[in-house]
């Protein structure tokens, strides 16, 4: 269960975001934080949005955070055996601009794509339909081959949208409405406007006015950034991307869209895409999900699914500021405030009897590894430190993390059902160091 945090750490938070508005010069500024299942802090600063009305039941638009949602979409599609991964999308939408590229490097953003659509500025401009975006953008503007390196495509999301919808024989909205938001009570959450809703505003970079940005309708690259969203809605859809939710996408699934897919050699360690999601450096080791920017405002919902913590953001302006910074810096305090509680010990259910015999002391080489049952997982261990954990799925032991995920491990157990030795993909484990009765560990080459 989830509880509200301390009044100390409420104090902290609030001046972390307080000095996010002061120095990032944001209108109105409101941010939320989740943990174990559900939010635990919600605070705004700054002049009300929408004077009256209960911050966190204020729209904002969330850009780019659109993104994930198509994303969403389509993985559940590829789960349903609708469309694969590698297929074109051409299969969906046929001889148009970049459809050949597959929904695998469209999502990850590796399909070379240029970044945005011939025309117009499409965040500022009234939308176009679908026909006359592919008329526009008939996939000449290439800015580097499939594969080569991450570059970020808010044309790519259109086609992913269009292909959704087509697949769903629905418009890519409604199956949005239908597929994500009410499966995760996010009422507050339209294509529009619609309620109480925060003014998008750009501040002048000298004068420090502000001048009133169009809440547009972006027409076919809606997929790309149309949605706006309340706090409390965007903290409720943080909260299915640490524990998934069993009608939109499982736990396990959202783990493979948070993959690592593609990244930039310049960018080194500090940034990688998965399938639909931003991947960072921070908390744990990395958080997962994604900013956004519309004319006239700022949003970033992020996730740490080791520490079981997110935070979102949400701000009316258009300025040079990353509400990712604000996120990240939040999620900081919070850990340094209220370390995260480790998960409760509970015994193991019992030995599967694929694994009879296993647990215990083994050698790879000279190496001692320790394989230890943990709740239903075999969990290798060198030195205390996780090195590898197996999985009985169908009968067979399969990796699940570290250098052996994938694989399947082999029990392989003498005459009397005693086991000989373990085996992984060539990697021989024995009872003693270089036990001479096992295959190669008997003694060295040539001998």
């Amino acid at each position: 269960m989830s509880d509200r945090v301390a009044d100390l750490t409420a104090r902290r938070l609030r001046a972390r975001l307080a000095h996010a508005q002061s120095s990032g010069r944001l209108p109105s500024v409101v941010a939320g934080l989740v943990r174990d299942g559900g939010p635990v802090w919600f605070e705004a600063y700054g002049e009300p949005p929408v004077p009256g009305h209960d911050p966190c039941d204020v729209q904002y638009r969330i850009g780019s955070i659109t993104k994930t949602m198509t994303a969403v979409l389509v993985l559940q599609l590829v789960r349903d055996g609708r469309i694969g991964l590698d297929d074109p999308a051409s299969v969906v939408l046929g001889d148009v601009g970049y459809a050949d590229r597959t929904l695998r490097t469209l999502l990850a953003h590796s399909a070379g794509l240029q970044s945005e659509p011939h025309g117009s500025w499409w965040e500022r401009s009234a939308g176009v339909s679908w026909e006359d975006l592919v008329a526009a953008n008939d996939g000449s503007g290439t800015a580097f081959p499939v594969h080569q390196e991450f570059h970020y495509s808010n044309l790519g999301y259109a086609l992913l949208g269009e292909l959704a919808a087509r697949l769903l024989g629905t418009t890519w909205w409604e199956a949005v409405r239908t597929r994500v938001l009410e499966p995760l009570a996010m009422t507050r959450t339209s294509y529009l406007p619609e309620g109480a809703a925060a003014p998008g505003w750009s501040v002048q970079p000298y004068d420090s006015t502000l001048v009133a940005e169009p809440a547009t309708d972006t027409g076919a690259m809606a997929p790309a950034g149309q949605v706006w969203a309340t706090i409390t809605d965007l903290a409720r859809y943080a909260t299915f991307l640490l524990d998934g939710h069993p009608d939109v996408l499982s736990a396990d699934e959202l783990a493979r869209a948070f993959g690592p897919q593609s990244g930039n050699p310049t960018d080194g360690l500090r940034y990688a895409h998965g399938l639909g999601f931003q991947l960072l450096p921070g908390g744990s080791g990395t958080l997962a999900g994604h900013t956004g920017s519309m004319p006239g405002f700022l949003a970033t919902v992020l996730v740490d699914r080791q520490r079981r913590v997110g935070g979102v953001v949400l701000a009316n302006a258009t300025v040079g500021y990353s509400p990712a910074t604000i996120v990240t810096e939040l999620l900081e305090e919070l850990e340094r405030c209220e370390p995260t509680v480790a998960l409760p010990w509970a015994p193991s259910p019992g030995v599967p009897a694929e694994l009879a015999g296993v647990p215990g002391l083994w050698h790879w080489g000279n190496t001692p590894i320790v394989f230890a049952m943990e709740a239903e997982a075999l969990v290798g261990r060198r030195n205390g430190v996780e090195l590898y954990r197996f999985s009985v799925v169908d009968g067979r032991v399969v990796g699940r993390s570290g250098y052996h995920a994938g694989e399947e491990l082999h029990v392989v157990r003498r005459a009397d059902g005693s086991v000989g030795h373990l085996e992984v993909a060539t990697f021989v484990y024995t009872r003693t160091p270089y036990d001479p009765e096992a295959p190669i560990p008997g003694g060295p080459p040539g001998r």
